[in-house]
C-alpha cells in the first residue's frame, strides 16, 4: 500500500499563487510516476499534471501549461505543484497520484489516491 497525503490548498484571489506538496509514504518503490487529478464541483475528474521518477518525463494538461510546475524530491518521497497565474477556473479539490502505467491521462490508470486538498481562487 502506498499513502498519499496533500496539503497546500487554500483560498487565494485570482493571479496569486499555492504551492501544493504530496508526501507519500508505505511502499514508495511502486511510485514510478506520481502526479497531480483535479475535480470542480458537478465535473468529472481531469489530469493536471504528471512527473516521472526522474524527473525527465513531465505532462500538463493544456489548461494549466506554462502556469503550474510540477516537481518531486525523491529524497522525501515528494511531489509538488507550483501554481502560479490562478484562475477562478482553477478551482477545484486536486488530488496527488501515484503508480500509472500508460493510461496517465485518466484517472482509472493511477493506483493510489490522496485524500484531495481544496483549492479555492476568488475572482
Amino acid at each position: 500500500q502506498v499513502q498519499l497525503v496533500e496539503s497546500g490548498g487554500g483560498l487565494v484571489q485570482a493571479g496569486g499563487s499555492l504551492r501544493l506538496s504530496c508526501a507519500a509514504s508505505g511502499r514508495t518503490f511502486s511510485t514510478q510516476q506520481m502526479g497531480w487529478f483535479r475535480q470542480a464541483p458537478g465535473k468529472e475528474r481531469e489530469f493536471v499534471s504528471s512527473i516521472s521518477w526522474s524527473g525527465v518525463v513531465i505532462r500538463y494538461a493544456e489548461s494549466v501549461k506554462g502556469r503550474f510546475t510540477i516537481s518531486r524530491n525523491n529524497a522525501k518521497n515528494t511531489v509538488y505543484l507550483q501554481m502560479n497565474s490562478l484562475k477562478f477556473e482553477d478551482t477545484a479539490v486536486y488530488y496527488c497520484v501515484a503508480d500509472t502505467s500508460s493510461r496517465w491521462s485518466i484517472p482509472e490508470g493511477w493506483g493510489y489516491w490522496g485524500q484531495g486538498t481544496q483549492v479555492t481562487v476568488s475572482s
